[in-house]
């Protein structure tokens, strides 16, 4: 049915435990899913995998993680157009514009984004199913 790789960075462990939610949504529809931190994630893996979940909490002034995630970031997305990709992560601050300003940010890469999904703080209830939910349909 597919491979899924998650792939994030995580300060606090919100996003980390939000990338858990997304696999676990992708196997409950019958895919293999991958959670994998950004630091051992490249564009030399893409092929491996069939869909993409990427995942970075709001930084600073709304803005994705800049000494890991970023690059790794600025790795993959000349490579990702044509391929099935979502994006998550957790913000304690402001209203999440951080999501809204990457999905602009890869949309003007030419990346067509399936879903997105933010949690305040750590994923429960709606947040933890929307997680789910999202692992599921990149299936």
């Amino acid at each position: 049915m597919g491979k899924i790789a998650v792939v994030y960075w995580s300060g606090t462990g919100n996003t980390e435990a939000m990338a858990e939610l997304v696999a676990e949504g992708a196997r409950d529809a019958g895919a293999e899913a991958e959670v994998i931190t950004c630091t051992e994630f490249s564009a030399s893996a893409l092929d491996d995998y069939d869909a993409f979940a990427f995942g970075c909490p709001a930084m600073g002034s709304e803005e994705l993680e800049s000494d890991e995630f970023e690059p790794m970031w600025d790795g993959v997305e000349p490579e990702l157009p044509g391929r099935k990709v979502a994006l998550f992560g957790s913000y304690d601050w402001a209203d999440g514009e951080w999501m809204d300003l990457w999905r602009e940010r890869a949309e003007a890469a030419g990346i067509t984004i399936s879903d997105t999904v933010i949690a305040k703080d750590y994923p429960e209830g709606e947040a933890a199913e929307a997680c789910k939910a999202l692992g599921a349909s990149l299936v």
